[in-house]
């Protein structure tokens, strides 16, 4: 029979020789191994005391923006529901009421928002697919639970902190995001 690979190897059934019956160069060579890792650098990070750093381009956790006013960016287009390839979005729409115009940019906005983080595959096409900068990666992990209702986020748990109000955990949301900066054709 054909093999499929050349990967296999045929053993050997020759006699071992007195060297190789007492097993001395093996334990040589196991020994030469176990030296040379001794200098080599330890991989283990030590996570509370120190963070490993991380990929300019990690993709973590879902949020949702707001604007330098602290207006909500969402207007429920649906553009992200429709390019998730897990189907893990899901959103409804409403309309803006008179007085509520400090609190969405937009005519429309999204009443419920939920994000299945159990769905989710962190591929970033949400991100791509919004035309209003109002959803991002974020540079955090998401926590581990007991219950799988509490991989469920909804639109309270994913919005970022107003920036009026909580200027200090809006920048901490933000990490190291770079600003977007409009251009004027």
């Amino acid at each position: 029979m054909q093999p499929l690979t050349n990967r296999a190897k045929s053993v050997s059934r020759k006699p071992l020789s007195f060297l190789e019956s007492i097993y001395l160069p093996a334990i040589f060579k196991g020994m030469l191994i176990t030296f040379k890792h001794m200098f080599t650098k330890n991989p283990t990070v030590y996570y509370p005391e120190k963070k490993r750093e991380f990929s300019p381009v990690f993709r973590g956790l879902q949020i949702l923006n707001r604007d330098e006013e602290g207006r909500e960016n969402c207007t429920a287009c649906g553009l992200c529901a429709v390019a998730c390839p897990a189907e893990a979005i899901t959103m409804e729409a409403a309309e803006r009421k008179i007085g509520e115009e400090h609190l969405y940019r937009e005519e429309k906005y999204a009443a419920t928002y939920e994000i299945n983080m159990l769905r989710c595959i962190f591929c970033g096409l949400c991100e791509e697919a919004c035309p209003k900068d109002a959803i991002y990666l974020s540079e955090t992990f998401t926590p581990a639970e007991y219950n799988r209702k509490q991989f469920i986020y909804n639109k309270q748990e994913l919005l970022i902190p107003n920036p009026i109000t909580n200027k200090e955990a809006y920048e901490k949301a933000l990490g190291n995001r770079p600003k977007k900066t409009t251009v004027n054709s």
